[in-house]
């Protein structure tokens, strides 16, 4: 027997057969009625989340400040609701981002595509991989003219990822237009509420970034997203907002 025929023999013998790997899993969609009347129908990633929810219905609520003729950039977007619900309602450039794994993007990616009909032509959004604390240039990029930074940002349920505070505050402060007026939305709700400090400690590190930070919501919501996680129930259900803007423009 050949070598050739060994190696033939080896593949076969540790090639996996076809049906080894369970399918994946179905798409699952959630439909989405805007304060404005228009349902958006969106593909999910995973969840969507209590802070996507209440972020959406407060950029309605402030539409006319932070929303309407502005740039929104959105980090770790997952379903993309409030950016496409921002367009819908009169944003001029929107960035769209999450971790650039293929599949996350192309589900952002399916949720704008499915929204066109109810996107004025006038908003330009684009949906992009962004990895926290790199190189900002490639979202700058998609900004009209000589603009340096996006008048909004949305981040909502980022906190949870304690490791990744100090990538955050970084990506925020390279992108957030240098504007007394230019605000970044942070909202979450603590799904695992032993870890709130945790959670709460982004903002000392965005202080440090040379943020002011302030509290504008706090909404319970009606259940808790997951019945069998433990913890203070109020507490995983509550959604937390909050206004950052820039503390010192000389920075």
């Amino acid at each position: 027997m050949s070598s050739d025929d060994e190696a033939l023999i080896d593949s076969a013998i540790f090639q996996e057969p076809s049906d080894y790997y369970p399918p994946p899993k179905p798409a699952t969609f959630e439909s989405r009625t805007l304060q404005s009347g228009q349902t958006l129908r969106l593909r999910l990633g995973h969840h969507l989340w209590n802070g996507a929810q209440v972020v959406t219905d407060y950029l309605y609520d402030h539409k006319e400040s932070l929303v309407r003729g502005t740039s929104m950039l959105e980090l770790g977007a997952g379903a993309g609701l409030p950016s496409i619900a921002a367009a819908i309602w009169g944003a001029q450039n929107v960035v769209v981002t999450d971790y650039p794994d293929q599949d996350l993007v192309e589900n952002i990616k399916i949720n704008v595509d499915a929204a066109t009909d109810v996107v004025p032509r006038s908003s330009n959004v684009v949906v992009q991989g962004h990895v926290w604390g790199a190189d900002a240039e490639p979202l700058l990029a998609n900004l009209p003219g000589d603009s340096r930074g996006f008048d909004t940002l949305v981040l909502a349920d980022l906190l949870f990822n304690h490791s990744q505070h100090a990538a955050l505050v970084s990506t925020m402060r390279a992108t957030l237009a240098r504007s007394p007026h230019a605000r970044a939305l942070v909202f979450f709700t603590p799904y695992t509420p032993w870890k709130f400090d945790k959670d709460m400690a982004f903002f000392d590190v965005a202080r440090e970034g040379g943020f002011e930070v302030n509290q504008v919501v706090k909404r319970v919501m009606d259940k808790v997203m997951f019945q069998d996680d433990g913890g203070d129930e109020l507490l995983r259900r509550t959604v937390f907002g909050y206004e950052l803007s820039w503390n010192d423009l000389d920075i």
